[in-house]
């Protein structure tokens, strides 16, 4: 891996946490059950916060743009999440969800002025972004910026995982990738266990059946785990994705990437410090 490429990577490390703080934090939650979400799972909160950048979109529309996730599993929420609250309303409960939730996480830090040096740069990261074919990096591309500086790093890092996000989806294809199998070849190199995927909403048959066409390729051995054509291949969707990734962060000179990577390291430390997010994700976060 380049060093750029390595650097792009190393951001996408510190901003997911910051970015997925809003579907994990009760403060999020709270804001959730006000607008007459359930919340005794996280996914009707999840799909409306996520999808309403994109209006009411139907549930096809969401099924491509999330990708990984059963069309089954978004039928059950999508469109549904609209007859609870419009998307301009979940918009507007999810910068408060947001607000609440840095406050208890980053205390002093949100209004410090290492907080808004972040923004600033990040800002103009996010700006630089090609969301040109980036469906939901666009979406939020879109939406007007806050002027706190914390929600504005919160904006930000959304636009360019999102960004990031969507170029992952094109390297998939690129490589043959079904959704399901992208899941399947993923657990397969460690990125999480298989169980951490059930949350994708595939059934058991769909996982065996897309573990049979990657191991008719030759991406998979009998127990479930990579072969060395299969980790090849998702290090090369990893590497594409980074490449795709890679235009937005050259508009800062090296110094002020560093300086962004000190600035946000007690923010990222903050929030996997509070034991808020998962250890093991489906991102592989920490695995790739």
């Amino acid at each position: 891996m380049s060093d750029e490429l390595g650097r792009v990577r190393q951001m996408w490390h510190l901003l997911e946490p910051l970015h997925a703080v809003l579907y994990y934090a009760p403060e999020a939650f709270e804001e959730a059950s006000a607008l007459g979400y359930a919340v005794d799972e996280r996914w009707p909160s999840y799909f409306a916060w996520r999808a309403a950048p994109l209006g009411e979109a139907g549930a096809g529309r969401v099924a491509e743009a999330f990708y990984s996730f059963s069309p089954v599993v978004v039928g059950e929420y999508v469109p549904a999440a609209w007859s609870v609250a419009s998307a301009d309303a979940v918009l507007a409960a999810r910068r408060r969800a947001v607000d609440r939730a840095y406050g208890t996480l980053l205390g002093e830090a949100v209004t410090a002025p290492e907080t808004a040096e972040a923004a600033t740069l990040l800002r103009r990261v996010a700006e630089a972004a090609d969301t040109a074919g980036r469906p939901l990096a666009a979406a939020n591309a879109a939406l007007p910026w806050p002027d706190a500086p914390h929600l504005a790093l919160w904006h930000a890092a959304t636009v360019l995982r999102e960004h990031r996000g969507d170029g992952h989806l094109a390297a998939l294809a690129a490589a043959e990738l079904d959704p399901v199998e992208a899941l399947v070849s993923f657990a397969a190199i460690g990125a999480a266990r298989p169980e951490v995927f059930a949350s994708r909403g595939w059934g058991d048959g769909e996982w065996a059946e897309a573990r049979e066409r990657l191991a008719k390729r030759g991406l998979v051995a009998d127990d479930g785990t990579a072969t060395e054509a299969g980790g090849a291949l998702r290090a090369e969707v990893e590497r594409r994705t980074d490449e795709a990734a890679a235009a937005p962060w050259r508009v800062l000179t090296d110094q002020e990437r560093e300086r962004l990577v000190e600035l946000l390291g007690p923010l990222w430390v903050a929030v996997i410090g509070s034991g808020l997010l998962p250890s093991e994700n489906t991102m592989g976060i920490g695995k790739v």
